[in-house]
């Protein structure tokens, strides 16, 4: 059953409290989304670190539940 997008919102936020979470359907099909995140905890951090403590918070359900997600992370500017 795939995943919807207040799922995969609800997940980033529990583990990214101060995040600012975007999610979309792409497709339609509950299994292709884009996700925008914010969060100060990306800070100092690598792209591909951001995206790991992302997938991290996805608790597995990357590449089963959830099919792709396109991740685009971001620290707050101040």
């Amino acid at each position: 059953m795939p995943m919807n997008a207040h799922e995969i919102e609800s997940m980033i936020r529990a583990a990214l409290p101060d995040a600012v979470v975007e999610v979309k359907d792409l497709a339609g099909d509950g299994d292709h989304y884009a996700a925008t995140v914010t969060s100060s905890a990306f800070k100092g951090k690598s792209r591909v670190q951001q995206h790991q403590m992302v997938y991290a918070a996805l608790q597995g359900h990357m590449g089963g539940t959830l099919h792709a997600l396109a991740l685009t992370t971001l620290a707050p500017d101040n």
